[in-house]
Order: structure tokens, then C-alpha cells, then sequence
């Protein structure tokens, strides 16, 4: 689980952080050693009850180890334990998640823009929205069927209406839909979901801006979870459209702690117009900053924030810049890869049909039966089954109409179909599939 060389690492990393101050008088804290390692040990054990997020057989949620660097950045900021809602509280990480923000906006051609890291993608939706709020009162939000269940309970915590738009079989959004709830003049935004956490479905967003042009609407995109797949190569051709078109949106939610290789939690929000910021403005009577300079703190809805996460994120980038064609984007390529290998094996199989062809890296299927309902019960039977064999997957309910015509011969006798659901985010999870594959057909037959 971990290599020795990452602990000659941070403790290389911490005596060099350690020359900081070196005019300080020095002075010692009063600890117990052994009883902390005590106590480590023993939060060591209770993490045993764990799946095996690190390992290519771990396919269920959207779990990605964060990448050494960034976990090594983020133990070795911990000494100084940075907040960056005040510069005066993390001046370092607050520089660092400064320079951030403009390179993560330059993937979608921003030359300028206000943004900022969040604690994961529910705050950073929840600032969108907001934003979206004071822009257009009194007027709704709308989104896919198939966006995440976060942006209706946002807009009522809001006071926002939310209207879901019925999405088609694919899981992207039906733009005739939209266009029917355009009309009334009521929508005063609409989330685009690039990349959708049930099927991975990206929303058709050429023709959401086409409709931009008719009607008076902002565009929030939602890609938390597939926003850095605007750096890979091997996208379908009308994902790649809907990708290239991402920076005419208003706004966008980007999760570095899914595919950018982060730990728990950082999310990001971004803001075509800086102008968004007079919004954040306030009167607070605790003006205990000692600096002139912008704090982050002052174009955010949350106030303390880990600068942690800056410190972490910020040595990745420079490890891995998100730049097409390089190092970073070959592991989205490598992603995208597996996530097509697996569809084929199992549209080759007799045990199992794909429900969808895979847009990213998640890959839905169904267990091969005569009914719908019967389909469902087998699903949860080898999800069990395929635990049993180290092999971690998730479970997702669609609308059974929108799947048995994928599956040869299966009636269509219940309200939704239970699936498997495969996420392969680990670039590892080329070299796994085969073993994937063998041990889910296993877990099938053992039934």
C-alpha cells in the first residue's frame, strides 16, 4: 500500500521546511511518543475495515488514490497547517492556489476568471448556483434527470426552483426537453453535467449553446467529476464537441480529488467573469487581516479551507501540468482505454450486456436474464459474489424501458433495472481488465 521511499521523501521535504524561521528561539512541545503510537496503531487497525480503494480491483465508486506527490504535499504542509481563508493564515499555499486557478482555467481557453478551491464539488455547485441566484432572481434552475441529486437540494437550500429535464436512454440531457421548459422564460439557468456519476454521460452542450443564442439563460457547467477529460485524446467525436465547447459556459465545477489526483476534499468552482466577485462582498466587523493583498477568503462562500489541499494540488500541476498530450492526460487516455475493453469483453459475453456504450471510464451493465426483474435480483447477487472475490463494484437502478433493448430477449416486467457499475479511473486498470473480467464471469457462475 505504501513504498518506503515516500517516508525518505517527506522526511527529506520536512528538514527543508524546517530551515524556515531559522531566528526563531526554539522551544518544545509536551508529548507522550508512546502513547501516540499507541493510539496509531490502533486507528491503523480500525482502518482494516476498508475496500481496497488503492487496487485495480476496486471498480465500484469514484475512488482514486491521490498520486504520492500530492499525498506527500499534503502530509508536509500539515507541519505548518495552513488556512487559506486569510492570507495571514496561509500565506505560502495561498500564493500557490493563485497560480492554480489560471492554469486550471487556460484548459478551457480562460485567459482571466475568478475562482477558487472548495472542499469537493457540492460547495463548488452550491457557489455556482448561487452566483446564479443573484444574477437571474426569481427565475429556476434546470438540469438533467441523470445530473447529480446535489443540484436540486442546493437549489432548495437556495430558495431556487430546480426543474429536472427528462434526459434520453443515453443518459444525456433531451434537448427538445429544455427547450419546451426555455420557452416559459422562467429558466434562468441550466447545468450541464459533463460527465455524469450514474453512466458518465456528458450533456450535448453545442446544442445548449445554440440554444443560448434563442433564449436568455446562463450555462453552469457541471463536470466534477469529467472535467479533465478535455485533455484526453481518445474521446468519441461528440464528446470531444462537447468538451471543446466548455469554455463558453458561465461557470465550472472541477473535482482535482476525483480524476486530478487528490485527496479528500478539494473541489474547485471557476467564473468566466471576474465581475462575479462583487457578490462576495462584505461588511464583516472582523477585519483582523494584516495585508492589503486578496484573500481567498473574500471570494468565497466557505471560510476556513485547508491550504493543504493548495500545497497538494499545486505540486501535482507541476509534476504533471494538465496539458494535452502529456503525462496527466495519458492517464485520462489510459482510463478511457480500459473502460473500452471492458464494454467489449462484456458485449462478447454470454453472462452480462452493456446497457451503454461508455463515454468515459464507467462502464453499466446488465446481468443476462429473461426479465428485467430477474436481471435485478442477479445484479445483487453478483455484486455480493464478486466481493467475495476481491473484486469491488457498485450497484446503479435505471429505468428498465431505457435498458432491456440492449439485452437480447429480456422482458421488461418492473419499473427499473438494477445494473453493475464499473468505474476505472486507476491507469492501471488497462493491465486489469482480462482479471476483471474473470473474476466477475466467477462470481456470475458461482450463482
Amino acid at each position: 500500500m505504501y513504498d518506503e521511499r515516500e517516508i525518505d521523501a517527506l522526511k527529506r521535504a520536512l528538514e527543508r521546511l524546517s530551515e524556515a524561521n531559522p531566528t526563531l528561539p526554539v522551544f518544545e512541545s509536551s508529548v507522550d511518543w508512546e502513547r501516540i503510537g499507541t493510539v496509531l496503531d490502533q486507528a491503523a487497525e480500525r482502518m482494516h475495515d476498508n475496500y481496497p480503494y488503492h487496487h485495480p480491483l476496486y471498480a465500484g465508486q469514484m475512488l482514486k488514490p491521490p498520486h504520492p506527490v500530492a499525498r506527500l504535499a499534503y502530509a508536509l504542509s500539515l507541519w505548518v497547517n495552513p488556512n487559506n481563508h486569510a492570507l495571514d493564515g496561509g500565506r505560502a499555499s495561498s500564493a500557490m492556489e493563485k497560480e492554480l486557478i489560471p492554469r486550471m482555467a487556460s484548459m478551457w481557453g480562460w485567459d482571466e476568471c475568478l475562482g477558487h478551491l472548495t472542499g469537493g464539488g457540492t460547495m463548488a455547485n452550491l457557489e455556482a448556483l448561487w452566483v446564479a441566484g443573484q444574477l437571474h432572481p426569481g427565475r429556476s434552475i434546470a438540469g438533467s434527470s441523470q445530473a447529480h441529486y446535489t443540484h436540486s437540494r442546493i437549489s432548495s437550500v437556495l430558495g431556487l426552483r430546480y426543474e429536472a429535464i427528462d434526459a434520453a436512454p443515453d443518459g444525456r440531457m433531451d434537448t427538445n426537453k429544455l427547450e419546451t421548459a426555455l420557452a416559459s422564460g422562467d429558466v434562468g439557468t441550466v447545468v450541464v453535467t459533463m460527465g455524469s456519476t450514474g453512466l458518465g454521460a456528458v450533456d450535448p452542450l453545442p446544442e445548449i449553446l445554440e440554444l443560448r443564442q434563442r433564449y436568455d439563460f446562463r450555462i453552469h457547467a457541471d463536470a466534477a467529476y469529467g472535467g479533465y477529460f478535455t485533455l484526453a485524446s481518445g474521446l468519441r467525436d461528440d464528446t470531444r464537441s462537447a468538451f471543446d465547447a466548455l469554455g463558453a459556459a458561465d461557470s465550472i465545477v472541477i473535482d482535482p480529488h476525483k480524476h486530478g489526483l487528490q485527496p479528500y476534499g478539494c473541489g474547485s468552482v471557476l467564473f468566466r467573469d471576474p465581475g462575479v466577485g462583487r457578490f462576495y462582498k462584505h461588511g464583516s466587523p472582523y477585519t483582523y487581516f494584516s495585508s492589503t493583498e486578496l484573500h481567498l477568503g473574500e471570494i468565497s462562500l466557505e471560510c476556513s479551507r485547508p491550504g493543504a489541499a493548495a500545497v497538494a494540488l499545486w505540486a501535482t500541476m507541476e509534476l504533471l501540468p494538465p496539458e494535452p498530450g502529456g503525462e496527466f492526460a495519458a492517464m485520462l487516455d489510459a482510463s478511457l482505454d480500459a473502460a473500452r475493453a471492458l464494454h467489449r469483453a462484456l458485449t462478447d459475453s454470454s453472462l452480462f450486456s452493456p446497457v451503454h456504450a461508455p463515454e468515459l471510464d464507467i462502464v453499466v451493465y446488465a446481468v443476462t436474464a429473461a426479465s428485467s426483474s430477474a436481471a435485478s435480483n442477479l445484479a445483487r447477487q453478483v455484486f455480493a459474489a464478486a466481493a467475495e472475490k476481491d473484486l469491488h463494484l457498485a450497484l446503479i437502478d435505471l429505468p428498465a424501458e431505457d435498458c432491456v433493448a440492449a439485452v437480447p430477449g429480456m422482458l421488461c416486467d418492473s419499473d427499473t433495472l438494477s445494473c453493475l457499475r464499473s468505474t476505472l479511473m486507476k491507469p492501471e486498470h488497462t493491465d486489469w481488465v482480462d482479471e476483471i473480467v474473470a473474476r466477475l464471469s466467477a462470481a456470475r457462475r458461482s450463482i
